[in-house]
């Protein structure tokens, strides 16, 4: 046996190590109901100008990228884009959504959205306070 430190993306050992993930979660869990869940909206000229992206597995909501391109943001998508993955996520029965945000991006946009702060890792040199933030629905 060897340890190897790796550092580039590698799909295969990635790969590799979420799908021993998912068979141990299988066994405590039942099957897996992991599915994709993102929402768009584009422009005139089709090009992207925000989006939500995550997963929804085992009744959560897992928020993974949210992002408003800058000429948009203030109008209001942000928040319609929330509330449309929400009520899709919802539709797959999910109970709660989480995500975390670091301090300079949206905790109080997601607080808005009636968020809770549920933790935190405090601000360190070089690197902003980390928020983590629920959901439940």
């Amino acid at each position: 046996m060897k340890i190897e430190v790796i550092n580039e993306e590698n799909s295969i050992v990635l790969d590799a190590l979420v799908d021993g993930v998912r068979e141990y979660n299988i066994e405590h869990m039942g099957p897996e109901t992991s599915k994709p869940l993102t929402v768009v909206m584009r422009n005139e000229d089709d090009k992207l100008i925000g989006g939500v992206s995550g997963r929804t597995i085992y009744k959560n909501f897992l928020i993974g990228v949210v992002w408003v391109d800058k000429v948009a943001r203030g109008t209001g998508l942000g928040r319609q884009l929330m509330e449309l993955a929400e009520i899709e996520a919802k539709k797959r029965g999910c109970v709660v959504a989480q995500l975390d945000t670091l301090s300079f991006q949206a905790p109080l946009f997601y607080q808005k959205l009636g968020f809770d702060v549920v933790g935190s890792v405090p601000a360190l040199p070089d690197s902003p306070e980390r928020y983590f933030l629920l959901k439940n629905y």
